[in-house]
């Protein structure tokens, strides 16, 4: 059974975060970033599920900029076989990232999707 976790860059939990001067949002220069922690433990739980025997594959997903390859080689060090890198460069909205994971679950037919509960910088699940 092929299992697909989404991921999601945030900045790092441990981090103060600034507005910027303008206050149109998060001031992100010079910021640590992190795997959403509930993605974190997604990706956990689909990589206990392929030490069970249960599953055969874990890929895990982010839409995202180039950054982003940063979170997704630590869901390969937590036990992920492979890693896909939706590559944008705009502000992204809840929609416009549910439509790019259908098109990668459409394409990867995985038998299971992994999401984390919520995401710690803009709440949304």
């Amino acid at each position: 059974m092929k299992v697909l976790v989404a991921v999601k860059r945030v900045v790092d939990f441990n981090v103060k975060v600034r507005v910027k001067a303008d206050h149109s949002g998060v001031d992100l220069a010079n910021v640590k970033m992190a795997l959403n922690p509930f993605c974190e433990i997604a990706v956990e739980e689909a990589v206990r599920l392929k030490e069970q025997g249960i599953a055969s594959e874990v890929l895990v997903v982010t839409v995202g900029a180039s950054g982003a390859q940063e979170q997704l080689r630590t869901a390969l060090a937590l036990g992920a076989d492979r890693a896909i890198l939706v590559e944008s460069f705009e502000e992204l909205n809840s929609l416009a990232v549910a439509k790019a994971l259908k098109a990668v679950v459409d394409k990867e037919q995985p038998q299971l999707v992994i999401l984390g509960k919520q995401a710690i910088d803009s709440d949304n699940n």
